[in-house]
């Protein structure tokens, strides 16, 4: 007998109302962004002492797959309810598309600006890439060649791959569908932390290990399109979130982080487990409507995380050449990060101008990959 095909899953009910946009998230988000831009400079004082990382286990990279998985989750769902999961998919694709366009722009234009480097400035450069373009930029076009800053969009790519398999699981069997992310993190914890690529580079996120955080940001984003609501508040819940914030702190203050509980490559147990810790408690304890989500800070950070893609990814090059200003002198920094913080705040500003010029919504909350909102 042969196999039944595989079917697309049940019609959803529709959900009561579309996904809106959450000021709270949208602000995060920025800070988030904000953050990454400052640790990616090396040896800086704001990365090193000035943002969450710098106290605590986990740093902005788990809260920006978190949430990423969040929005693509619960746009697709939304898509499916309303057009069918055919349609889902292909928005999907689109997205994905999208993405993998943009990871080729700054893959090949950071390449050349470090190529640049090394010979005018004597900084590093991508030896494999210098001895072997072709294959180097073969390797990248399939996400397999990850020299330094080149590891996020790919692990975004591999995530939103896996997007689609994991919620046609959730429509099937609920909650059971969690075990395929939980067997792979599993595997993550049992693999080299540092899984080879291309050229002697390696894997800066472990698939296995990271593609879970997006596939359980992704469910979190089901429960608050159907629901109306990701948790809820529980004492003990935030009791426990709160202890493992205060280990966290304890760990990188007293300098006692045990490699294997703490890995980045491989997103480590106490890793995860602090990074969702935050997130919790973000959550449970801050409101939607917060009194300081109105304020100018807040619509400025909100700004820059309505815009993730585009904003991270001149983030990459603005940090790097932050880097390399700040290796040269060190007294830079207090012009280098707010010179740098400006410039991505001023491109939100002009793509939001943009978008509100040509009479589009703003852009779609909680969502990495560019594009139309889940509205559309």
């Amino acid at each position: 007998m042969s196999a039944a095909p595989l079917m697309p899953p049940p019609p959803m009910p529709p959900p009561l109302k579309p996904p809106g946009r959450d000021a709270r998230l949208d602000a995060i988000r920025g800070w988030l962004q904000l953050s990454i831009f400052a640790s990616h400079i090396a040896g800086g004082f704001v990365g090193g002492w000035l943002i969450h990382a710098a106290w605590g286990v986990s740093d902005s990279s788990e809260q920006f797959v978190f949430l990423s998985g969040f929005g693509l989750g619960s746009v697709f769902l939304y898509k499916q309810a309303r057009q069918g999961f055919a349609a889902a998919c292909r928005d999907m694709a689109v997205r994905f598309a999208r993405l993998w366009r943009m990871h080729l722009v700054v893959f090949l234009g950071f390449g050349a600006m470090v190529t640049a480097g090394a010979a005018w400035l004597g900084t590093p450069g991508w030896d494999y890439a210098m001895r072997h373009p072709v294959l180097a930029a073969l390797g990248g076009t399939l996400l397999v060649y990850q020299p330094p800053f080149m590891g996020i969009l790919p692990m975004f790519l591999i995530g939103m791959a896996a997007l689609l398999p994991f919620l046609w699981l959730v429509a099937r069997f609920e909650a059971r569908a969690l075990l395929m992310p939980a067997a792979l993190y599993v595997a993550a914890q049992l693999l080299p932390a540092d899984l080879p690529a291309l050229g002697g580079t390696s894997f800066a996120f472990s698939p296995p290990g990271w593609v879970p955080l997006f596939l359980l940001g992704a469910w979190f984003g089901r429960r608050v399109l159907f629901t109306g609501r990701a948790v809820t508040a529980d004492r003990r819940l935030v009791a426990g979130a709160l202890a493992i914030v205060a280990l966290g702190t304890v760990l990188k203050v007293t300098g006692t982080l045990p490699g294997w509980l703490v890995g980045k490559e491989q997103l480590a147990p106490l890793r995860a487990l602090h990074a969702l810790s935050l997130a919790y408690l973000v959550a449970a304890l801050v409101p939607r409507a917060a009194a300081w989500t109105g304020t100018r800070l807040s619509a400025a950070l909100g700004m820059i995380g309505r815009h993730s893609l585009p904003v991270f990814s001149l983030g990459l090059f603005l940090s790097w050449l932050g880097s390399v200003a700040v290796a040269r002198n060190p007294l830079l920094e207090v012009i280098v990060v707010p010179a740098g913080a400006f410039i991505l705040w001023a491109l939100a500003r002009s793509l939001d101008a943009r978008r509100l010029g040509a009479g589009a919504p703003a852009a779609a909350p909680h969502m990495l990959a560019t594009g139309k909102g889940p509205s559309a």
